[in-house]
């Protein structure tokens, strides 16, 4: 329904239209990729393969002139002539997409490690995305770094598991070296994923097991009679008690 009639305003948008159009966009890419609220329009729609919508009004908008121009003329187009025009606007479609990605203002290591793989990514015929698998790819989860800056449920953004002074995504992926060698970068790891459905598969399995790990480890820590008041789920208060902890420099 958004991009309905597309061909007749794509030409009148506006940066405010954009913004307009972006919010639903990410509210659905952030449940198709069964992300946390918190991740951006940017990364959301990336990991969900849904190119912006002011980029699809584009490709709708190429089709229709072309169909129309064909018309004008007394001609017919047939669905072999509209098909390999809406292909090519496809590709022009992924050009610029792949351009816009060139500066994130949010998520930028999603972006570093999905970008260069973009028209795979996108036209990927096997993986899909689950609940944890999006936690490693975003990094927003029961990572101690995710939960120090962005959920202010930690003092810190150290690990409890292993001491190190970051918990992120990367450090939870090093133990997938017997299955995509040495190379532990995201952008390494996706494009495992999409060289195989056996490594997509393996990766999935392994974020599964380590997420759901960590998610109990933070269930316990959260319900210990000892927790630090950050733990509990009261954001109003914990956003002050997370102030009085790091105040002004």
């Amino acid at each position: 329904m958004a991009l309905y009639g597309a061909p007749v305003w794509v030409d009148a948008l506006t940066t405010r239209n954009k913004a307009l159009l972006r919010r639903p966009q990410r509210v659905i890419a952030v449940r198709a990729i069964r992300g946390h609220r918190t991740v951006s329009w940017t990364a959301a729609t990336l990991l969900a393969g849904d190119p912006p919508w002011e980029l699809q009004a584009e490709v709708l908008a190429e089709v229709y002139q072309f169909r129309s121009e064909q018309r004008a003329s007394g001609e017919r187009p047939s669905v072999d002539q509209v098909g390999r025009v809406r292909a090519l606007a496809q590709r022009a479609l992924i050009h610029w997409w792949k351009g816009d990605l060139g500066s994130p203002a949010a998520g930028s290591a999603t972006v570093d490690a999905i970008r260069p793989h973009l028209r795979r990514w996108v036209n990927r015929q096997h993986g899909a995305l689950t609940f944890r698998l999006s936690q490693v790819l975003t990094g927003h989860g029961c990572f101690g770094k995710y939960l120090h800056q962005i959920a202010r449920r930690e003092a810190t953004p150290a690990c409890h598991e292993s001491g190190a002074p970051v918990d992120s995504a990367d450090l939870q992926r090093r133990a997938l070296v017997a299955v995509i060698g040495g190379d532990l970068s995201l952008s390494s790891v996706v494009r495992c994923m999409l060289g195989s459905e056996r490594c997509w598969s393996a990766v999935t399995s392994y974020c599964e097991e380590v997420m759901a790990l960590k998610e109990a480890a933070e269930r316990e820590r959260e319900a210990a009679a000892h927790a630090d008041s950050l733990r509990r789920r009261r954001p109003g208060r914990r956003r002050r008690q997370f102030a009085l902890l790091h105040p002004p420099q």
